[in-house]
C-alpha cells in the first residue's frame, strides 16, 4: 500500500514539474476580447492571443513561432497550405495581436483565427480558432 501511495506522489509530482516548466503547455489561439455568439458593431476591435508559441513578424520561419491572420467568412487551412492575402484573410505579419478596425455589413459572420510561420504557412487546424458573431 505504502508503495502504490509512494508512486502515485512521485507521478503527481512529475506532471506537475513539467507542467510549470511548460512540458504540459496546450498550444492553440484564442480570441482574448470576443466569444462564439456575441453580437458586435462595426468597426469592431479583435484581440488575439496564443499559447504555446511565440508571436513574431512575418519573414523568417523560426520553431515555435510566428504570426495571426484573421479568416472572415471562412475556415481554418491545412497545415503548410499559404494563407491568401485578400479582403477575406488579413494577414497581421507585423507581430500585430490587436486590431481596432473590423468593419463588416450586419449580420452573422464567422471569424477564424489562423497563426502560421513567417512565410504564412498555416500551422493547422490545432493552431486555429472559429468563432460565430452578428454584426447589428
Amino acid at each position: 500500500m505504502l508503495k502504490s501511495i509512494t508512486k502515485l506522489f512521485v507521478l503527481v509530482m512529475l506532471v506537475s514539474l513539467m507542467t510549470s516548466c511548460g512540458g504540459g503547455e496546450e498550444k492553440g489561439v484564442y480570441f482574448v476580447n470576443l466569444s462564439d455568439g456575441d453580437t458586435v458593431t462595426s468597426p469592431f476591435k479583435v484581440e488575439m492571443g496564443v499559447t504555446g508559441m511565440e508571436v513574431e513578424p512575418a519573414g523568417a520561419v523560426n520553431e515555435g513561432k510566428g504570426h495571426h491572420h484573421l479568416i472572415i467568412d471562412g475556415s481554418w487551412l491545412e497545415k503548410g497550405e499559404v494563407v491568401p492575402a485578400d479582403d477575406k484573410n488579413i494577414h497581421y505579419g507585423g507581430g500585430q495581436t490587436v486590431t481596432e478596425d473590423i468593419t463588416l455589413a450586419p449580420g452573422t459572420h464567422t471569424l477564424t483565427l489562423q497563426f502560421a510561420d513567417g512565410f504564412h504557412a498555416s500551422y493547422g487546424k490545432e493552431m486555429s480558432k472559429t468563432i460565430t458573431i452578428t454584426v447589428e
